[in-house]
């Protein structure tokens, strides 16, 4: 460990989430401290995206990889950080709609290189209109 023990970790651990859920007590010691900080720091910390949508990010994503316990934990999380039903809808139909492109857009085999002038081309024509 790099330099608490792992009953230190685990306490703080309890004393930020209430207990230590399994899935932190089953982690090696040698690795418990390093999962504990990026998970405090990336999942319960602000950083420079709100926890609200770093939350509903967590719901979009998951509902992909179909992780029904990541994807639990997104949503009550995102309702702990004060998203709504409708935001935590909108978060999934939007990874429903851009997936069906992505499935689409590489499936049809379209060449990247014109998507991409494209693209500058779109972004350039709504400049100009704003």
């Amino acid at each position: 460990m790099a330099g608490r023990s792992r009953s230190e970790i685990e306490a703080e651990i309890k004393e930020t989430l209430g207990l230590v859920p399994h899935f932190f007590a089953g982690i090696p010691d040698d690795l418990l401290e390093a999962e504990w900080e990026i998970f405090k720091r990336l999942e319960l910390g602000e950083t420079r995206i709100p926890n609200k949508y770093k939350e509903l990010i967590g719901i979009a994503l998951h509902s992909e990889t179909k992780c029904r316990y990541c994807t639990l934990f997104h949503t009550e999380a995102a309702k702990m950080f004060g998203a709504t039903d409708e935001e935590i809808q909108e978060a999934v139909h939007y990874a429903k709609n851009s997936l069906g492109w992505s499935a689409y857009l590489n499936g049809m085999r379209e060449d990247y290189d014109d998507f991409a002038n494209e693209l500058e081309q779109i972004k350039a024509y709504l400049a100009s209109k704003g």
